[in-house]
């Protein structure tokens, strides 16, 4: 682990109200969807909704739990984590490096999430183009894992599987964040960083719900049981798409609506990327997203001290499941720690202290890898769960500032197609990283039995973490409305139509390949 090893990202948001096209030449109408429930007076709503329960300052409505499930999901998903990196390790036989090489190839999805945007907003799916998606999503996931559970016999198998499996939970993450986009924007840094602790504190407590048995089943039942329970989990995605409330678009046709020879169509995508190359370019979001791709493609030693805790040290996946509750737990103080004391601190100052003390902690690794830990009279299972527990806290916490500032970056009207993009630069940053770090484990000899040189990989690793620091300049200064700003540089800029017409409202963030944001 580099310092703060930046943690996944994702980005949602039901569809609130008809965005067309402004060159699709087919007129669509729009029904509003019956309500179940038409009974209740005026008063009684009111009182009703006063006394809506909250989670994080943030009203548990419909949308929002339907939210804080699919992130619940990204996180209960962490069951096949571990089961996932003894299977590539024991049963296929890969290296730290081939390992690496897999689980980065298997977070490709998480690079083109503009895509799936345009994607649900312009080809909506039996007359929705969230709800669809979502139940798509959820059964793509069902048949990835159960694939892994019963076919899958090579590491070209395993890393198609996986890819699958994360392009369903990316697709989803693109579907539900546009809401999250959409209710930050305008907002203060306060109110932003309610709802993404919502979001990402969901994700951790079904870290939590998962990680002990993700050990613990793969000790008494094998890598493909845990395979098979996990294919169960995505199903939840496709029950909750029920709760989001919609707007059905109905066109000249029933059934899929997929207008994809359509000629307004394509010209309308084409507009639709020109208009949001013309607000990325803009300073107040370029240089941001710089810093933050910067930050992200630090170099990581994840792959090669997984080998040497399992291979050297002897650990089990019972242990390995014990120590992922007890970073679940942590990556849970982690949202706690920024709602509670950072949200109103300026972003180059959590930046600039997260960094730093992640990378002076995560040398402490050198001690386990070394064996002076055990001179203090820490045992290795000891140090290992303390080493963890601090770092994914300060790694948490530390990542709550990017999604906050990308959310505030996104001006009225491209919401969810520039949060999109901005979340697959920043996992773009994360993806590099990785294939940085496997080179460097290849090139200083670390393989499945030879650990000489892990001390040093991980030493460098560290150290490249501050490398971003000196262009910390390239952040807002403050907690002024960025989005505004933006908007503002679009007009002044001379182009037309500067507002977005294509209408992404969906998107989503990073982390393992497995469940990325």
């Amino acid at each position: 682990m580099s310092g703060v090893l930046p943690l996944s990202s994702r980005e949602d948001e039901p569809f609130i109200g008809a965005r067309n096209s402004a060159g699709n030449g087919d007129s669509l109408a729009i029904e509003m969807e019956q309500e179940t429930s038409t009974s209740t007076s005026s008063g009684g709503s009111s009182r009703k909704k006063n006394s809506r329960l909250k989670c994080f300052g943030v009203d548990l409505s419909p949308d929002n739990v339907a939210v804080a499930m699919v992130y619940f999901v990204q996180g209960v998903l962490g069951l096949a984590r571990l089961a996932v990196s003894f299977y590539l390790k024991d049963d296929l036989h890969l290296d730290p490096a081939e390992t690496a090489v897999v689980t980065g190839f298997s977070a490709l999805p998480w690079l083109v999430k503009p895509l799936y945007g345009f994607i649900s907003d312009s080809i909506p799916l039996f007359g929705y183009r969230r709800r669809s998606y979502l139940v798509l999503s959820g059964l793509l996931g069902a048949l990835s894992w159960s694939l892994m559970a019963t076919f899958v016999d090579s590491k070209y198998g395993a890393a198609c599987c996986i890819l699958l499996g994360s392009f369903s939970v990316a697709f989803s993450d693109v579907v539900v964040d546009s809401m999250v986009v959409e209710r930050a924007r305008g907002e203060s840094q306060s109110v932003s960083g309610s709802l993404q602790s919502l979001c990402w504190g969901s994700s951790a407590f079904g870290g939590i719900v998962s990680s002990y048995f993700s050990g613990s089943l793969v000790d008494a039942y094998g890598v493909r049981f845990v395979f098979g329970v996990t294919a169960l989990l995505p199903l939840i995605t496709s029950a909750v798409a029920v709760l989001v409330k919609e707007q059905r678009v109905i066109g000249q046709a029933r059934g899929p609506n997929v207008p994809l020879g359509n000629s307004s169509f394509l010209k309308s995508s084409k507009e639709n990327i020109i208009q949001l190359w013309t607000a990325v370019r803009q300073p107040n979001v370029f240089l941001p997203t710089v810093f933050i791709f910067l930050w992200q493609a630090t170099p990581q030693s994840d792959s090669a001290m997984f080998f040497f805790t399992t291979n050297k040290l002897g650990f089990t996946p019972e242990f390995l499941g014990r120590v992922k509750l007890v970073t679940s737990v942590a990556s849970l103080a982690g949202v706690g720690l920024y709602n509670g004391f950072l949200k109103n601190v300026p972003l180059r100052k959590i930046f600039l202290a997260t960094t730093v003390t992640g990378t002076v902690l995560g040398m402490t690794q050198v001690f386990l890898v070394t064996g002076l830990n055990r001179q203090f009279g820490i045992s290795d299972e000891w140090f290992a769960i303390g080493d963890s527990l601090i770092l994914t806290v300060l790694s948490q916490a530390s990542f709550m500032p990017v999604l906050v500032l990308a959310a505030k970056l996104c001006p009225e009207g491209m919401e969810a197609t520039l949060f999109a993009t901005l979340m697959s630069i920043s996992n773009g940053g994360n993806v590099l990283g990785g294939l940085i770090g496997a080179a460097l484990t290849q090139i200083f000899g670390v393989t499945k039995d030879k650990f000489d040189n892990l001390a040093a990989l991980i030493i460098l690793c560290n150290l490249s973490s501050l490398l971003p620091l000196p262009l910390l300049h390239l952040l807002p200064r403050d907690d002024s409305d960025t989005a505004s700003k933006v908007y503002t540089e679009l007009e002044e800029s001379g182009e037309e139509n500067c507002k977005y017409h294509g209408t992404v409202t969906t998107t989503s963030p990073k982390l393992s390949s497995i469940e990325m944001t």
